[in-house]
């Protein structure tokens, strides 16, 4: 024996849940681990408002966000920084939204979890169409 002893799983676990917990800023982290803006901070032009189909939905990548229209024509938007562990959500299928880090879905027409981790539901922005325009604004903390 050299008189190194192993330490128990609880000091491990203790010391493990005292550490402080990274990454909760403004910003996200992309799985490449680049820092990308979590939301728009200004209004931002996404593009034409027939990019955006009745029923359906789309993904805008470049701005974290997601845009989806009713049947009856109306907008929704959503910012799509996952609320788990807040990576970037980067893939959309049909109006499901699938995030990479760790599998957490989403429904893109009313931002609710529909698989965790994650537990807490997409921010909800503000949008309209403007000028047959899409115009998503930062979101107003109430």
């Amino acid at each position: 024996m050299t008189g190194h002893s192993t330490p128990s799983r609880r000091t491990v676990l203790r010391g493990a849940a005292l550490a402080p917990v990274a990454g909760l800023g403004l910003a996200a982290c992309s799985p490449d681990g680049e820092t990308v803006d979590a939301e728009p901070t200004a209004p931002v032009d996404l593009g034409a408002e027939g990019e955006v189909t009745k029923g359906g939905a789309k993904l805008y990548k470049d701005h974290n966000v997601v845009v989806s229209r009713d049947a009856k024509g109306a907008l929704k938007a959503y910012s799509t920084i996952c609320t788990h562990a807040r990576c970037p959500i980067n893939t959309l299928d049909g109006t499901k939204l699938v995030c990479s880090c760790h599998g957490s879905e989403f429904d893109a027409t009313n931002g609710e979890v529909l698989r965790e981790p994650a537990s807490v539901p997409l921010k909800e922005l503000p949008v309209e169409a403007k000028d047959g325009r899409i115009v998503v604004s930062p979101a107003t903390d109430a």
